[in-house]
């Protein structure tokens, strides 16, 4: 959905959802929207908007999930977005009618810091006091009642993993629409608001940009806020105006960079005297009991390796059923269609082997990627993903990152797209920059099929399912192992920056909420369908194309009269024998003959051609020219590997990474030229080098258009170019090695 026409319809209510980081946000978000939500972007950046739909009383209304926040900084891109939503200031996107405002009950203190800053917009607000479940365990009373009266807008207590109070939510929203509540915002000391006013003059007169009153105060509070773009100054004079106006706080007492806090914190304080209790004397908390055991430097990071391994099982084993499933119905589906086509070839061809082997060819890895979003899902709704971040953060500081970008790189395990967007959490632009061009080293789901169809058919017969399963769960840190070196390479020389303090949150640890895993993989399965899967359809009948043109006539009688004439002289018969074997559909030979037609046909067709001009650069490898094809076939999305060796092999579109006869005709392929004539083509050393050379290679062009988006297209040339190069020289190194020891 383009995020240019998500304005409001007329007569639909437009709520925001607002609060900080797990506070059960996502949870109302679902309560209140079911289904009926879509994702976007914000325009101009890849920060993710997402929109649900519902209504109360006859009413429409559309509510916007802002990114969780904890204060208004707009130092990281979620704070800028944040900003400029409420003030009105993102293209085709006026401000809310009424903010929704979930505070967790057990800190709301802090809480209500981010709320108290929003209120100089004066908004309708109504605030739903989520976790009250969480506050009763640790002994926490709040007078719901006076606490609205002090704030001055309706609370609504609320358990959102058990849709307590929801109902309650829903009504309010309606209400505070027609009433108009407002927070009510902190008395700011004389000193705060002269400050203000001479920024205020000395941006009206340099500019004509109009600024609300957060925007103000935020460049009057902050260091390095965003905000300064709206107002079409030099930086410089910028600059003056800022340094003037704090300079008139520091004359008062008053630290610039800490007033705010300071004068906010007080606010809050008093005003919640009274209003929050403690029963009793602090209740232990459970979660820091786990968390000896779960971030403990040997045991938790033990159990981390064993949760990932548990995890990367589960894809491999689980799915096979699903996707024998989904392979049955895609080749009833062309068993049903081809027949009817059948006096036009190219149609047929293009149907079966282009458009419907398009749509298998992506429907196909949904249950992996369903299985591997269950389990992303799962340790985040416990509070687990947290603790692993915090678990690598040792591993990352040491080369100039910090735990904040192990999130965006395990995100990166399902895809690098919404991997790539995850790093707008990262403060500093030079590490944001660092783990967006590592990112895509993770092995993500599109690499699985690759992944499952090797071990498949020359790890696993050999070796057992155990060790299959080993195997696969290695190649899914071969990124990571890259990755790390390749970190300290990029902040020592590249971009130049150094580790970054880690702040992050701990949450409680929770029962993980089956309406939202089942959500998480809802999204995750639609947003592949409707963002990869058109790509994956439209580059499959793209490939179909370039193997299946030219089609000259003459090749199919030289390759007949070939084949025939090798009959003769093998079985010691005449012409007229040998004619009839290849005439009777039944027989061997009629099979062996089609199979010879289709791969002339592809060793002729563009794409063939192409793969055989460069394949002595994949030689090293070990790959053959149909290897080197498949690899110029991934480059726009790695899926297509599966589609196009079918179309290579001469299978059509019965093939999918555990597709038998495909791994068969693996299992025989051997060397058609050189010194290593009939010798496998497939052996062990090969078969690493082509899952160290996907593991590492840049083959997504959804990825390198984001990377674009989030950076620019000279930093996504960079990591096509770094990756690609990385990759080949990996794969010659692996299989060089391997044949030497093998």
């Amino acid at each position: 959905m383009d995020s240019n026409d998500s304005s409001s319809s007329k007569g639909t209510l437009r709520l925001a959802l607002l609060g900080n980081p797990n506070t059960g946000k996502t949870s109302i978000f679902n309560d209140l929207t079911g289904l009926r939500q879509r994702v976007g972007n914000y325009p101009g950046i890849t920060v993710e908007k997402k929109m649900g739909f519902f209504e109360v009383e006859s009413t429409p209304i559309e509510l916007i999930d802002l990114p969780g926040t904890y204060s208004l900084a707009a130092s990281s891109l979620d704070e800028r977005v944040v900003v400029d939503m409420l003030a009105g200031k993102v293209p085709g996107n006026p401000p809310p009618e009424v903010i929704v405002f979930v505070a967790d009950a057990t800190n709301l203190l802090r809480n209500l810091f981010l709320a108290s800053q929003v209120a100089e917009l004066c908004i309708p607000m109504v605030i739903a006091l989520n976790l009250m479940d969480s506050a009763t365990k640790k002994g926490i009373t709040i007078n719901v009642a006076e606490l609205s009266k002090r704030l001055g807008v309706p609370v609504i207590p609320t358990v959102a993993t058990r849709d307590e109070g929801i109902d309650d939510l829903r009504s309010a929203v309606i209400s505070a629409s027609k009433s108009k509540p407002k927070f009510n915002p902190v008395d700011w000391p004389e000193a705060v608001n002269q400050a203000v006013e001479t920024l205020s003059s000395g941006i009206q007169a340099g500019s004509s940009a109009t600024l609300c009153p957060i925007e103000m105060r935020r460049l009057l509070f902050d260091a390095n806020s965003a905000v300064g773009e709206h107002t079409h100054l030099p930086e410089e004079r910028l600059k003056e105006i800022q340094a003037e106006a704090r300079a008139q706080l520091t004359h008062a007492g008053y630290n610039p960079l800490a007033a705010e806090a300071l004068i906010q914190y007080e606010y809050l304080g008093k005003l919640l005297e009274g209003v929050v209790h403690r029963i009793g004397e602090t209740k232990h908390d459970q979660s820091e009991s786990i968390d000896k055991l779960m971030i403990h430097r040997g045991w938790g990071l033990a159990i981390f390796i064993g949760m990932m391994f548990v995890g990367f099982q589960a894809v491999y084993s689980w799915a096979g059923p699903l996707m024998d499933v989904i392979d049955a119905a895609k080749v009833a589906v062309q068993g049903w269609i081809g027949p009817m086509l059948e006096s036009t070839p190219t149609l047929q061809s293009l149907v079966n082997d282009g458009i419907i082997e398009g749509v298998g060819a992506f429907v196909i890895f949904l249950p992996q990627i369903l299985i591997l979003f269950l389990f992303i899902a799962l340790l985040e709704d416990t509070g687990y993903m947290s603790r692993a971040a915090f678990l690598m953060d040792k591993l990352f500081h040491w080369c100039g990152l910090n735990g904040k970008s192990f999130v965006p790189m395990l995100s990166s395990y399902a895809c690098a797209v919404p991997g790539v967007m995850a790093t707008r959490t990262i403060e500093d632009p030079k590490a944001r920059l660092i783990t967006i061009l590592l990112a895509p080293l993770m092995s993500c789901s599109a690499r699985l099929p690759v992944y499952v169809l090797l071990i498949g058919a020359f790890v696993e017969p050999q070796y057992g399912s155990f060790i299959a399963g080993v195997t696969l769960f290695a190649m899914h840190f071969v990124g990571l192992a890259i990755a790390i070196p390749l970190s300290w390479l990029f902040t020592k020389f590249l971009v130049k920056t150094k580790a970054q303090p880690f702040l992050m949150e701990m949450p409680p640890y929770r029962v993980p909420r089956l309406k939202n895993v089942v959500h998480r993989m809802y999204e995750a399965g639609f947003e592949f369908v409707q963002r990869a899967g058109t790509v994956i359809l439209a580059f499959t009948i793209l490939i179909w194309a370039a193997l299946y043109f030219p089609r000259p006539e003459q090749l199919v009688t030289n390759t007949t009269d070939s084949y025939l004439a090798e009959i003769q002289t093998a079985q010691q018969i005449s012409e007229d024998d040998a004619l009839r074997l290849i005439e009777d559909p039944e027989s061997d030979e009629s099979a062996e003959l089609d199979n010879r037609i289709q791969g002339a046909y592809v060793n002729q067709s563009y794409l063939g051609r192409t793969g055989q001009a460069i394949q002595p650069v994949f030689e090293l490898a070990g790959f053959d020219w149909k290897i080197t094809v498949g690899v110029l076939a991934s480059f726009p999305a790695r899926e297509v590997i599966i589609s196009t060796m079918g179309v290579v092999f001469s299978l059509g579109g019965d093939v999918d990474e555990e597709s038998g006869s495909l791994r068969d005709a693996l299992r025989k392929e051997t060397w058609e030229t050189g010194t290593r004539k009939e010798a496998p083509v497939f052996t062990l050393p090969t078969v690493f080098a082509i899952m160290i050379f996907f593991a590492l290679c840049s083959q997504c062009s959804s990825t390198l258009a984001v990377i674009a988006k989030e950076s620019n297209w000279k930093w996504a040339g960079f990591v096509f170019f770094y990756m690609t190069s990385l990759a080949w020289v990996a794969a010659v190194l692996t299989y060089q090695i391997g044949v030497a020891l093998f």
